[in-house]
């Protein structure tokens, strides 16, 4: 028999914030930040707002991963915060543009599973 999955629950999955102010001052800082932007971006962040970058995660184990990933490539300079909640947590989230009602990013249709 094979190993059986534990159940999708909206308290297991997560989605990771990162939100970061960084120094833009210098050429070499402007590099910096965007070299960090970049890497959240390759890595499955969205952008949702300026310096706020936001990823589903399908467990609190995979959330530690994405986080570890984050910490190895954290620019020299500046504040990084990492805040995890969990998608039960993340669907009482209110999104507006403007005065617009927005709906919240989907949670990906396929898990990839290794």
């Amino acid at each position: 028999m094979g190993t059986q999955l534990p159940a999708l629950s909206g308290y297991r999955m997560m989605w990771l914030y990162v939100m970061f102010d960084l120094p833009v001052v210098t050429k070499a800082e402007r590099k910096s930040a965007s070299k960090f932007r970049l890497f959240l971006l390759d890595e499955g962040f969205e952008m949702a707002q300026f310096s706020v970058y936001l990823r589903f995660a399908e467990s609190k184990e995979a959330a530690e991963v994405y986080i570890g990933k984050v910490r190895a490539a954290l620019p020299g300079k500046g504040k990084v915060h990492i805040v995890t909640i969990t998608d039960r947590q993340y669907g009482n989230a209110q999104i507006f543009t403007g005065r617009k009602h927005e709906h919240k990013p989907k949670n990906p249709d396929q898990l990839v599973l290794f």
